[in-house]
């Protein structure tokens, strides 16, 4: 199993606009994990967000239907430069 990691920064007079949008992303991803997604912010700097994903069995799978998701929520809309996806698995 795999786990997801997606970091980025919000417009902050947007933020009410992006966590209804992040959280029905979250909500659409859901399939593909274990574990239900959770957005968070940073706790320094509350325009800085991470969704975080974990028990992803196909990462191929999972990352394409993230980028369709992404689109189709129009995350572009509140985000400020790009979201960042990492993958790691248990060590």
């Amino acid at each position: 199993m795999k786990y997801a990691y997606v970091y980025y920064r919000i417009d902050p007079l947007q933020a009410g606009l992006a966590a209804a949008r992040i959280d029905a992303l979250l909500e659409t991803m859901a399939m593909h994990c274990s574990q239900p997604p959770r957005r968070l912010s940073r706790c320094d700097d509350t325009a800085t967000w991470m969704e975080t994903y974990e028990g992803i069995a196909d990462f191929a799978a999972f990352a394409a239907a993230l980028n369709s998701a992404v689109q189709a929520v129009g995350c572009a809309t509140f985000t400020q430069a790009e979201r960042h996806l990492e993958c790691f698995f248990p060590g």
